[in-house]
């Protein structure tokens, strides 16, 4: 195994002073794949105090003092650094009420989540992997280190940690541990809400994400209970041969693995079943599903203390996620004007996404909305970041005839879409002219 020079130094300099240390986790694990690493933990049998005395010539910050966890500031690296432990009962579901410092690598590997998590290396002893993690590396399978039941009991987080890593790694999820996953999974109501959300977003970004969502919507619907409703829900639409909650996953699946793009289409469908209507042919309609969906999203994302930024361009994206597109410079820059370049086009790409998890017919509409973005990448690169503040005038330039009021902050946009559709020229006597014939006709 690779690894980099100051992390091999460190190893070097406990193992000098009679301390086994070795990289353990993540990077043993990437490693073992062929993935690069980019963080490297080291597990040793010094105690915090050997580890501080024996790089007393680095920065050393106690992050985790009371879990045996010192990180080093060594060459321009930072490097944590955990003595060996045993975990105590973890009364609250997600931390142990206390750790027992050891000298023995097994008892630490032994307290880690998952098989393919529990392998260390150094450089003098190689590696050590007493529960199998490299064969289930291999073989591409999620297997809970000993007890799944008591793995899962301990420490709640992991539920979702075994969805993230088989909807990045593609790796299926063995038996047991996926049957004491289920069983748990109301456990995840314990967890704090932004370890929940970190976690939901590096799954929804896995490039096997789909799979996951599909087989495990009653896990995530601890965390969105409306997704429950999805499971299973026939959408009795000609546009659509998936179940909603099919149809969701592969929409999700079909994003680019962007955040934004990826909640948008985990919840773009998700007020369907609140709005549905039949016609007399006994086709399914879901009238104002984008509004609703967006409401739903805003209230979700908010309870997952999702930043403000990426909960309200998330819920921008739903609303308009099916608006009718054209691929001309007339709707191209009028949309630029209303929305931005940013939000027009992760518009187009949820429709994409949308589309290409419908029937194949849907598909169809596909070449069209790419057209439309690449026009858009065009009109913007020419006139970039066309907005109120680029307009020639402004609200001082009008309040001699308009007094201010909704009015004038309605009379403005009309004179922008104008602009856009170069109806009016962006030239001060010109929009002040057109601003009073506007005015009038009021």
């Amino acid at each position: 195994m690779i690894i980099p020079k100051s992390v091999s130094e460190i190893i070097e300099l406990l193992e000098r002073e009679g301390f086994e240390a070795y990289v353990v986790g993540g990077c043993v694990r990437d490693s073992i794949m062929g993935i690069p690493a980019h963080d490297y933990d080291i597990a040793t049998s010094a105690l915090p105090s050997d580890t501080k005395r024996v790089f007393g010539f680095c920065k050393v910050v106690e992050t985790g003092i009371k879990h045996g966890t010192v990180t080093v500031l060594y060459k321009g690296s930072c490097v944590e650094i955990t003595t060996f432990r045993i975990d105590g009962d973890y009364l609250d579901g997600r931390h142990p009420q206390n750790v027992e410092f050891s000298g023995n690598l097994y008892d630490d590997l032994s307290r880690r989540d998952f098989t393919i998590n529990g392998i260390a290396y150094s450089h003098t002893r190689g590696f050590s992997d007493p529960f199998g993690g490299a064969r289930d590396i291999l073989s591409k399978t999620i297997r809970c280190i000993g007890d799944p039941e008591k793995r899962f009991s301990e420490d709640a987080l992991r539920i979702l940690r075994a969805l993230r890593f088989s909807a990045v790694l593609g790796f299926e999820i063995e038996e047991r541990t996926k049957a004491a996953l289920i069983a748990h999974k109301s456990d995840i109501r314990r967890v704090s809400r932004e370890r929940v959300f970190s976690e939901l977003k590096r799954l929804l970004c896995g490039k096997y994400a789909e799979g996951v969502i599909t087989e495990f919507a009653e896990v995530l619907s601890e965390i969105i209970p409306e997704l429950k409703a999805e499971i299973g829900y026939d959408q009795g639409s000609k546009y659509h041969n998936r179940t909603l909650l099919e149809h969701t996953a592969a929409a999700v699946g079909a994003a680019s693995e962007e955040i934004r793009l990826r909640l948008a289409m985990l919840y773009h469908d998700i007020g369907k079943p609140l709005c549905r209507t039949t016609d007399e042919n006994g086709e399914c309609h879901y009238y104002d599903h984008a509004n609703i969906s967006a409401k739903i999203a805003d209230e979700s994302l908010r309870a997952l203390k999702c930043d403000n930024e990426l909960r309200e361009s998330v819920c921008e994206i739903i609303k308009y996620h099916d608006m009718p597109i054209e691929p001309t410079e007339k709707f191209v820059r009028r949309q630029l004007s209303r929305r931005g370049y940013g939000l027009f086009c992760d518009i187009i790409r949820a429709e994409i996404a949308d589309n290409s998890a419908k029937i194949p017919k849907a598909a169809e509409r596909i070449p069209m909305l790419k057209e439309t973005l690449s026009l858009a990448g065009k009109i913007n690169s020419e006139q970039p970041g066309l907005s109120l503040h680029k307009l020639a005038i402004n609200g001082n330039d009008l309040k001699s005839f308009i007094p201010p009021s909704p009015v004038m902050g309605e009379i403005l946009s009309k004179l922008l879409e104008e602009v856009a559709d170069e109806t009016v020229e962006n030239e001060k006597a010109a929009l002040i002219a057109r601003a009073r014939e506007i005015y009038k006709s009021k």
